[in-house]
C-alpha cells in the first residue's frame, strides 16, 4: 500500500513537473458571457488568466509596500506560474514558504505561514488542483498539512492557529474544486452519451429508411420482372407459327426473368421482418396525390396544390419517391404546425422532376409536437438513391420550406424507318 501511495505521488507531483501547460481560455458560450458584446465576448475567455495575473500583482505590491520584498515576490511569482506549470508552481510556493518567513523576520508575526504565503499557497492549490486530477489534489493538500509540524520540528516553535487555518481552508478550497470537477466530468460524459445515443438514433433511422425503400423497390421489381416473364411465356402463343428460333428466345427471356426475380426475392427478402406483409395494393404515384391531399384537408391542414408542365408518366420509383417525399412533408407540417397554411407544386419539367412543399407558422392552440427529424433523414435518403438534389429549412415567415429535385434520365424514342434507310445508304 505504501509503494503504492508513494507511486501515486510520483506520477502526480514528481512527473513531467516542468511540462509546459498553458491555461486555456474559458468558455464563452455561458448564460452570462453570451449575452456581453461580439467584441468584449473575444475577450472575455482571457478573465481567468486576468484575475490571476491581477492576483499576482497586487499581491507584490502588498507585500512591497510592508517592507517584505522578496518576502512577497517569490510567492506573487509562484501565482502566475500556475497559468503555463501548475504543479511546478505547488512546488514552488510550497518551498519558498520557510525562506518567505525568514525573510519576512521583523515584518510578519504569523507562523509558519507568511501573510504572503498563506494568500499565494491558497490560490496557487485552487488554480493547480482545478488543471490536475482529484488525486494530485489529494497529494497537495497532504504536504500543505504536513509543512506545520515539519516547520515545528526544524524551527522549534510552536504550531499556531495559522497552520490549523491553512490546512481547514485548504481542505476546504480542494474539496469545493474537486466537486466542481466530478461534476463538469459527468456533464461531460453525459453529453457524449447522448451525442453517442442521437448518432446510434439518426443511424438506425437511416438504416430503417433504406430498409423501407428496399422493401417498396422490391415490390416494384419483382412486379415488372413477374409481367416479363408472363409476356416472355405467352408472346409465342400470340404468334402462328413461330419459328424454332422465336420460340428459344422467348424462353429464355422468361428463364432469365424468372432467375433474376429469384435472386432479386433471395437478397432483397433479408431485409424484411418475419411479421412483414408485401402491400396487396399497388405502390402510390403522383396520380393519387388529390387522395393525398383530401386526406391532409380532413386533418386540419389547409393545403392548395399547384401543377407545372405536361403530365407524362415517370419510372415507378421516380414516382413512389416523389409521393413518400409529399407525404412526409406534409405529415412534419401537420405535426409541427398545426392549424397552419401550405401549398404543394409538382414541377414536369425537361430532365427531372420538381418538388416543393411549404408550410406557413402554427396557428390555433394546437401545440406543435416535438420530432427528431427522422422524417427528413428518410426524404434525404429518397433523393440521394436518385441522384437528385434536395434542400430543407425554415423559412423568413416563420413556415418551413421542403425543395426536392428528382432527375429522370430520358428514353430513348426509336428512329424514323426513312432515316435508317437514308443512314445504310450514305
Amino acid at each position: 500500500m505504501a509503494q503504492g501511495l508513494l507511486q501515486g505521488l510520483r506520477q502526480e507531483l514528481l512527473q513531467d513537473v516542468l511540462d509546459y501547460r498553458l491555461l486555456p481560455r474559458m468558455r464563452t458560450d455561458g448564460p452570462v458571457t453570451r449575452r456581453l458584446p461580439v467584441r468584449i465576448r473575444a475577450y472575455a475567455g482571457y478573465l481567468p488568466h486576468a484575475v490571476i495575473i491581477a492576483a499576482a500583482f497586487w499581491l507584490a505590491v502588498f507585500a512591497w509596500s510592508t517592507g517584505a520584498g522578496l518576502g512577497g515576490v517569490v510567492p506573487a511569482a509562484a501565482i502566475a506560474l500556475t497559468l503555463v506549470r501548475p504543479v511546478a508552481a505547488f512546488w514552488l510556493s510550497m518551498l519558498s514558504a520557510p525562506f518567505v518567513l525568514v525573510l519576512g523576520q521583523g515584518y510578519w508575526d504569523d507562523w509558519p505561514w507568511a501573510p504572503a504565503s498563506f494568500v499565494a499557497h491558497l490560490m496557487v492549490l485552487v488554480v493547480a488542483a482545478a488543471r490536475t486530477r482529484p488525486r494530485a489534489a489529494a497529494w497537495m493538500w497532504v504536504i500543505t498539512a504536513l509543512y506545520g509540524p515539519v516547520a515545528h520540528f526544524v524551527f522549534g516553535r510552536g504550531i499556531t492557529s495559522n497552520a490549523f487555518a491553512m490546512t481547514a481552508l485548504s481542505a476546504f478550497f480542494l474539496l469545493v474544486v474537486a466537486l466542481l470537477q466530478v461534476r463538469r466530468q459527468a456533464t461531460q460524459e453525459v453529453t457524449a452519451e447522448r451525442t453517442v445515443t442521437q448518432q446510434e438514433r439518426s443511424r438506425r433511422t437511416l438504416l430503417e429508411e433504406r430498409t423501407t425503400i428496399a422493401r417498396e423497390l422490391h415490390d416494384v421489381v419483382a412486379h415488372h420482372m413477374s409481367v416479363v416473364a408472363i409476356q416472355a411465356e405467352a408472346a409465342p402463343y400470340r404468334v402462328e407459327n413461330p419459328p424454332p428460333e422465336l420460340e428459344q428466345a422467348f424462353a429464355t427471356i422468361r428463364e432469365n426473368a424468372v432467375s433474376a426475380l429469384t435472386e432479386l426475392r433471395r437478397i432483397l427478402g433479408v431485409v424484411r421482418a418475419e411479421d412483414y406483409q408485401a402491400p396487396e395494393a399497388p405502390q402510390p404515384t403522383l396520380a393519387d396525390l388529390d387522395g393525398l391531399l383530401s386526406n391532409v384537408r380532413d386533418a386540419g391542414l389547409s393545403v392548395e396544390a399547384a401543377v407545372t408542365g405536361a403530365r407524362r408518366e415517370l419510372p415507378q420509383g421516380v414516382e413512389l419517391s416523389a409521393y413518400r417525399i409529399v407525404q412526409e412533408a406534409l405529415s412534419n407540417a401537420l405535426r409541427h404546425a398545426p392549424g397552419a397554411e401550405a401549398r404543394v407544386e409538382v414541377s414536369y419539367v425537361l430532365g427531372g422532376l420538381g418538388l416543393r412543399v411549404v408550410n406557413g407558422p402554427p396557428r390555433g392552440l394546437v401545440k406543435p409536437s416535438p420530432g427528431a427529424g427522422h422524417g427528413i433523414t428518410g426524404m434525404r435518403e429518397r433523393v440521394a438513391m436518385l441522384d437528385g438534389e434536395m434542400t430543407a429549412g425554415p423559412t423568413e415567415e416563420g413556415g418551413y420550406e421542403v425543395a426536392a429535385w428528382l432527375p429522370v434520365p430520358a428514353v430513348p424514342t426509336p428512329r424514323d424507318d426513312r432515316a435508317d434507310r437514308a443512314e445504310e445508304l450514305s
